[in-house]
């Protein structure tokens, strides 16, 4: 098909022209039918095709709601190219304000999908087989799990030249060095020759202007790298590349009192939380094995003994880029 002849959906989406269409996720017992809300804009001009996409996990909320001020700013319409941005992509999850499928599976597990599978499978092969193909890029926003908060971050196979650029441009605070994981997202857009990069920052069930704000910066920093927005890139951070990470796990289990704020550099040996028992009995320190940044924090009040509490550079570069 050639760019004269976007189709997306039966619907051919002529050159100036936009177009908001659904795409059936699933017709309940009771009739009524479940779909995603997909919004197309195209320029006049032929260009890159790229996608914006939130919700993939159902209770991240500021994923959708970076789609949706993408959308709100107008930033979706470009002056090259073609956008097209799902703010809501698993529905089901976004309603229950839950992370899975309703059959209880993770949706981001389950690519490229099969047409006779589980209900996350099914809509995973619709995805793959009617979205997928028709972009170039792809910009996945995402946030911690449970009561995990990252601090904003881009995620990205570091080897590769196009992700690594557009990672650079998109100017969050840290870009993390991540391989693909089976059956998830970016590694069918990667295996189909495409360039996908993951945002993360604040946590589910939450909403945080800061990590919302730094997503929309970076996607239009993005638009403008690929010559779809006028405008200067603005970066507000040089991004510091961690090469590798860990976390530091709870020694003990307890009452989780943190001393630290995420995104900060700490130095060997610095009190990063203590964890207590409820009976004034019982204190004791977690401390940084060694200078680090931490980039993602476990805010849950009690923990249990080896729960994930900080998510710390092992190797940094903030000239690799």
């Amino acid at each position: 098909m050639s760019k004269d002849d976007f189709q997306i959906l039966g619907k051919k989406i002529q050159k100036g022209e936009g177009a908001t269409l659904e795409l059936e996720v699933a017709k309940l017992h009771t009739r009524n039918s479940i779909k995603i809300t997909i919004i197309v804009e195209r320029a006049k001009v032929d260009g890159p095709t790229i996608l914006f996409m939130g919700g993939v996990h159902g209770d991240e909320i500021n994923g959708v709601a970076i789609v949706r001020d993408i959308i709100r700013k107008k930033y979706n319409k470009p002056k090259i190219g073609t956008i097209i941005c799902i703010p809501v992509f698993n529905v089901f999850g976004y309603l229950n304000l839950t992370r899975e499928f309703p059959d209880g599976r993770d949706l981001n597990r389950m690519f490229p999908g099969s047409a006779n599978g589980s209900l996350a499978s099914q809509f995973a092969y619709q995805f793959t087989k009617e979205i997928a193909p028709l972009v170039d890029y792809v910009i996945d926003f995402h946030t911690g799990g449970s009561y995990r908060e990252n601090y904003p971050n881009v995620r990205c196979v570091l080897r590769e030249e196009k992700a690594n650029e557009l990672a650079r441009v998109f100017g969050a605070p840290f870009i993390v060095s991540s391989e693909y994981i089976s059956k998830s997202i970016r590694e069918i857009i990667h295996k189909m020759g495409k360039t996908i990069l993951l945002y993360e920052g604040g946590k589910s069930k939450n909403l945080d202007e800061y990590v919302i704000s730094c997503g929309v910066q970076g996607a239009l920093n993005v638009l403008k790298h690929l010559g779809m927005h006028s405008g200067e890139i603005i970066l507000k951070n040089k991004p510091v590349v961690i090469q590798k990470a860990k976390w530091i796990r709870a020694p003990y289990s307890g009452i989780l009192r943190l001393h630290t704020k995420n995104g900060s550099w700490v130095t060997n040996k610095t009190i990063l939380a203590e964890i207590t028992d409820p009976f004034g009995e019982f204190q004791k320190k977690v401390i940084a094995p060694f200078d680090c940044y931490i980039f993602g924090v476990n805010t849950a009040p009690i923990v249990n003994k080896g729960d994930a509490l900080f998510h710390i550079s092992i190797e940094t570069d903030q000239n690799n880029l």
